[in-house]
Formats: structure tokens, C-alpha cells, sequence
């Protein structure tokens, strides 16, 4: 049986901790069917073929793609550049392929579109989600309703469609919330893995790190809590039982 690859970006143990549990339990996935690299401590091993794995799964992180080369930091230009080395193989081969967040604008920018900050960044919220007409028959969103809510909070967002994707999810705030390149290489803005008790992990983690005003911490967490947020994990659980 093949191995899904997990990359993780986030320098935070705890959040990458959090994170990676939570792809295993959605997804259904045990640790002997994963390869986890953390890139935020580790390279990728030399030779390293996607091709070799069911799929690859990129998580979230406090990076953006489309800051500026000298605003970011080594350890973001590290994770930056090991993620975006993979993907011209995976495109090209069509390699299953779920990125969560950070992932959409990795994906976006290789295929040459525009990631940005101007429009479409959500502050830390549960935002909903509406299928396209594009998204109407999508394998990965079987099982799911034609609206349901998301845990979101992203400064930057695609500006843009890439070029012969298909537009499967929108909300009002932010219009690419899932897209699909190919048949098998899809991204989401919003975290496909999260429910209340990890948002509310990544909401006490990243309260210094300019995502939300530091005193509405308390309010934020009280939204997750109250949120009713149980579909988006349906599409990881489909994507593993698809390709897996």
C-alpha cells in the first residue's frame, strides 16, 4: 500500500503536532500509511519522487507567498521553495495532490496566477462555503451539502483563477475556496482538517502573529465553540479513500 506524503510548514511543534493529528484522524489515516516531513526542521530527501506516494497533502502555515523575497523570513524561503519544487511534477503527472491554505497559493502561483493580499483575506472565522456549478459532481466533495461552513483565516488569497482550473467552492468574503487543477490536484483556502478544539489551538498559538487583534483571542475562540463546522473534513476523508 502506498504512503500519502504530509508537509507541514508551521514552526510551532505544537501547532505541526495538532495538525498532523488531525490529518491522520479525518482522514482516516494511521502513521505507517504517512510519510510526515516537517520542513519548517527537515529537507526533503534528496531524490524525493511524488510520483512514488498515493498523494501528498501540504498543511497550513504563517507563511505568504506572496510576500516580498526580502520581507520573509529563511526558514519561510526554505519551506517556500522545497513545496514549489515538487510541484511541477505533480501537475504535470497529475499526482494526487491536497493543499489546505497555504497550498492554494502554492498552487496557484506555480500555475502562474496571482496570489495576493489586496482583496479576499478572511480574518479568523467560520465563513460559508458554496458549491459552483463546476463543483457540482467533484468525487471529493460527495457526500457533502451545497452549503456548509469552514474554520478560515488567510491574509493573502488567489486573485485570480489560474488559467484551465476548475472553480469548485466560493464563499462571499473570499470567491476561490477550492479549486482543482487536472483531475487529481485540488487546494482549499480554508483547513479541511480543523475543527473547534484545534482552531482554538492556532487561535492561542498565532495571537502575536498579526492574523487578529491580540484581545479578541477570548471572542474568537467563543466562535469556534459555537460554530457549527463538521463538513470540511469530509473532503480529506474522501481523499484518501479515493486515492488511497
Amino acid at each position: 500500500m502506498s504512503r500519502f506524503l504530509i508537509l507541514q510548514l508551521r514552526p510551532e511543534a505544537e501547532a505541526s503536532d495538532d495538525e498532523f493529528a488531525a490529518f491522520l484522524a479525518k482522514g482516516g489515516l494511521t502513521p505507517d500509511r504517512v510519510h510526515r516531513i516537517r520542513l519548517d526542521c527537515e529537507d526533503l530527501p534528496e531524490g524525493l519522487d511524488p510520483r512514488d506516494y498515493a498523494g501528498v497533502i501540504v498543511g497550513g502555515g504563517p507563511g505568504c507567498v506572496s510576500d516580498a523575497a526580502e520581507a520573509k523570513s529563511a526558514m519561510e524561503a526554505k519551506i517556500e521553495a522545497a513545496c514549489l519544487s515538487l510541484m511541477p511534477a505533480i501537475t504535470a503527472a497529475d499526482v494526487p495532490f491536497l493543499g489546505c491554505c497555504y497550498g492554494i497559493g502554492i498552487l496557484a502561483h506555480h500555475l502562474g496566477a496571482e496570489v495576493g493580499k489586496a482583496r479576499y483575506g478572511e480574518p479568523v472565522s467560520a465563513v460559508r462555503c458554496s458549491r459552483t456549478e463546476a463543483g457540482a459532481g467533484d468525487p471529493l466533495l460527495e457526500g457533502l451539502p451545497e452549503q456548509f461552513d469552514a474554520y478560515v483565516g488567510h491574509k493573502e488569497a488567489v486573485q485570480t483563477l489560474p488559467e484551465g482550473a476548475a472553480h469548485l467552492l466560493s464563499s462571499g468574503p473570499c470567491p476561490f475556496q477550492m479549486i482543482r487543477h487536472g483531475a487529481n490536484v485540488y487546494a482549499t483556502q480554508f483547513h479541511p482538517e480543523a475543527d473547534a478544539a484545534g482552531f482554538e489551538t492556532r487561535i492561542r498559538i498565532y495571537r502575536h502573529k498579526g492574523y487578529f487583534d491580540p484581545a479578541e483571542a477570548d471572542d474568537l475562540i467563543a466562535m469556534c465553540r459555537a460554530a457549527d463546522v463538521r463538513w470540511p473534513e469530509r473532503i480529506l476523508r474522501n481523499f484518501v479513500r479515493r486515492y488511497g
